[in-house]
């Protein structure tokens, strides 16, 4: 699989938060006791390098930043090398968090208990008590656990800006993402963000928390989060712009992006009619955050709504995305493949609703893949024309 040869160019992705990635595959896991391993999976990762895996596959040029440190960083360098995928780490003194993914693929019956009957068993007449519930397997789990990573000082910040600033030269866009190292400013990603446009680059910044409530300063082409993190990002005080309502910002029409409601506008605040999957108060409440984001600086919001898909809100209008059913699988790395096609959608200009579709669609493929930074092409293949995308109007 490939992608178009429009929008030529390397795609530099930012991993400040470099991490060696462990995976353990186990069935049936007893997190009270002694587990057996099926198979364990040790790469670089971070979402920036998840996200550069994604686009290689697809034949796009990247190229990895970000800081590494100690035999975890050395670890992930090699992983990369052995990869192929390009590289320019800034070394730092601090050793690179490690972080563990434990996926159990098949596990235990929710509620499991000893043999024996329980609760809802049969009745003496042999009917069902009328509190007994039909017993529910649990699907695919996935348990991850995540070190905060190595204190970084300003003059390795200082370092890694340099080697930034000269590789914007060479970018056709810059995918910026993940956590904060301790010792990293909550504005850093603004920043990164604001040099980049400063050089005629788009940016695309997914991050959580400060860092996300601090990007739109930067202006980023594209700020991505999920609902939760959207909601946490935002205060009440944040939902409210001086009218009473986000700004929208955006043209009425025009352009191929045309065709939706007003980006963050009161009457883009409902649910467009006959799309299946999240409720109004779900799109509601994303819409009003990402009316915030682009009112502060974004220039367009992707918010992921996870197995509901995503909703865009741009300056040509509001589109969502709906997936036609569940991937089963694990989920990690899921919202990096998405973040890859919305960065391949960037660099080639494709309209919106083609872009939500193809980001949705890897997004869903990566579910189907055992590691973060891989996607099924089967399952993408399968999924990609089932998915639906609607403006979203009054």
């Amino acid at each position: 699989m490939s992608s178009s040869a429009a929008g030529s160019g390397t795609i530099l992705t930012v991993t400040l938060n470099l991490a060696l990635d462990v995976t353990y595959v186990a069935d049936g896991v007893d997190w009270d006791g002694v587990n057996r391993v099926r198979s364990v999976h040790r790469r670089a990762g971070g979402k920036g390098v998840n996200v550069a895996r994604v686009l290689a596959a697809l034949g796009r040029d990247v190229l990895v930043t970000g800081l590494a440190g100690g035999p975890n960083g050395r670890a992930a360098e090699a992983d990369l090398s052995a990869a192929g995928l390009p590289a320019a780490l800034t070394p730092i003194a601090a050793e690179s968090r490690a972080t563990l993914a434990v996926c159990d693929p098949a596990p235990l019956p929710y509620g499991a208990a000893p043999a024996g009957p329980v609760g809802g068993g049969p009745a003496s007449d042999g009917t069902a008590p009328e509190d007994a519930a039909p017993a529910r397997t649990a699907g695919p789990r996935t348990a991850l656990f995540n070190e905060p990573g190595p204190v970084v000082t300003e003059a390795e910040l200082d370092d890694f800006l340099r080697g930034y600033d000269r590789r914007l030269g060479d970018a056709a866009a810059v995918v910026i993402s993940g956590s904060l190292p301790p010792g990293v400013p909550a504005g850093f990603y603004a920043e990164l963000a604001a040099r980049a446009r400063g050089r005629g680059v788009p940016a695309i910044v997914d991050a959580d928390g400060e860092p996300l409530r601090a990007a739109p300063a930067g202006r980023p082409a594209v700020l991505k989060p999920n609902a939760e993190e959207l909601a946490r990002a935002l205060s009440a005080a944040d939902l409210r712009a001086p009218d009473g309502a986000p700004e929208t910002g955006g043209p009425e029409s025009g352009g191929p992006e045309s065709g939706g409601a007003q980006a963050g506008g009161s009457e883009t605040r409902g649910t467009p009619a006959g799309v299946p999957g999240a409720g109004h108060a779900l799109i509601t409440d994303a819409l009003a955050g990402a009316g915030v984001l682009r009112r502060d600086g974004a220039e367009s919001v992707v918010v992921s709504l996870g197995a509901d898909g995503l909703l865009a809100v741009t300056p040509g209008g509001a589109w969502r995305a709906a997936m036609p059913y569940r991937v089963a699988g694990n989920p990690t790395g899921a919202g990096d493949a998405l973040v890859a096609g919305l960065a391949l959608g960037l660099v080639e200009g494709t309209p919106w609703p083609d872009r939500l579709r193809r980001a949705a669609a890897l997004g869903a493929a990566a579910v189907a893949a055992p590691v973060a930074g891989d996607f099924d092409e089967e399952t993408f293949r399968r999924v990609l024309p089932g998915i639906r995308v609607d403006p979203v109007g009054p």
